[in-house]
């Protein structure tokens, strides 16, 4: 029996789905409550594996999952519901008992969360009408087309909006997890999950953490994929656009018509982003001063890092080391 503070925590599963979006979010939870157990707290979650009918569930990657019947369900209290996608071919059908069965329940549940194409079961149900979301994005754009009302957002890893999650394909399923043991449990059994299983924690739960634009990849047909690959190698030089069109081999008022055509955003963009990603992981994974990171990612001035942060994520860059590094940082002005 679930103590008082066991929240019970149910995957929906169904053929094809991609067996990662299922176990990596499952383990991360198992981890956090090996974690508390070890601190001498009680069980911090109680999972469920479930399907329309219940017994073997064949994933996309050819190894059966086993669950319980979603009657078995019937009268429980739920805390979080988490749909994993993934599907066979080109194609995403959403099984229209799933979808039933959530409709009926989503308005008893704390927390209603989809990983990578699990969105698609979500918004046959009606419960992403109006939100902004959250897919893989190579789905992003059918997601939106099949479902105007919803409002995808194909870079973020994960987005919280009130009680619903969604998180971008495979691996963003376990940053939302990671998000979501910390906003239940605190930032320490967080980040301890996160060590153990040899991850970044890349946010803290409602605000929006971005790597390197996923559509950047997503847009780019391979035509500046060896840019990017410099750009990344070479991110504490001067990488303005001229540099840009020259190591492109086209003239500057081509390159910015073309890359921003291909990629959809602009070269500065993308080497900000670039430079953002460097400067996170650097927060997060070191010790180095403001002014050395500075000089690694090409700004000059410490005061450059400050604003983009701010722009980006609605904190100062010491701000964000003393959230997902786990370090405490002396406070200072932004």
């Amino acid at each position: 029996m679930s103590g008082p503070t066991t929240r019970r925590i149910v995957f929906l599963a169904y053929e094809d789905m991609n067996l990662l979006d299922l176990a990596g979010p499952l383990q991360a939870f198992a981890t956090a409550n090996r974690l508390g157990e070890g601190a001498g707290a009680q069980t911090l979650y109680e999972t469920v594996v479930a399907s329309v009918g219940g017994g073997s569930v064949m994933s996309s990657a050819g190894l059966a999952v086993d669950t319980r019947t979603l009657a078995t369900l019937d009268g429980t209290d739920i805390d979080t519901l988490i749909v994993a996608g993934g599907c066979k071919g080109e194609e995403f059908s959403v099984c229209p008992q799933l979808a039933a069965w959530i409709a009926g329940r989503a308005a008893g549940v704390r927390r209603v969360c989809s990983v990578c194409t699990g969105a698609f079961v979500l918004a046959a149900t009606g419960h992403l009408d109006g939100r902004r979301v959250a897919t893989h994005w190579a789905w992003a754009d059918r997601l939106q087309q099949r479902h105007p009302q919803v409002r995808v957002d194909p870079d973020a890893l994960f987005i919280q909006d009130g009680a619903l999650w969604t998180s971008a394909g495979v691996t963003a399923g376990i940053d939302m997890s990671l998000a979501l043991i910390e906003a239940d449990h605190g930032h320490q059994i967080a980040i301890q999950t996160a060590r153990q299983l040899v991850m970044f924690i890349k946010r803290a739960g409602g605000q929006s953490q971005f790597s390197v634009p996923l559509a950047t990849q997503a847009r780019d047909d391979g035509n500046f994929a060896s840019l990017h690959s410099w750009i990344a190698s070479h991110i504490d030089q001067d990488l303005g656009v001229a540099r840009l069109a020259e190591m492109a081999n086209m003239s500057l008022r081509t390159f910015v018509r073309v890359y921003t055509a291909t990629v959809g955003r602009t070269p500065a963009k993308t080497v900000e982003a670039i430079r953002m990603e460097a400067a996170c992981r650097a927060l997060e994974s070191s010790t180095l001063p403001l002014k050395a990171i500075c000089l690694k990612i090409g700004y000059a001035e410490e005061q450059t890092l400050r604003r983009v942060f701010l722009r980006n994520f609605g904190v100062n860059p010491l701000q964000y080391r003393a959230r997902f590094s786990g370090r405490a940082e002396p406070a200072r002005a932004p």
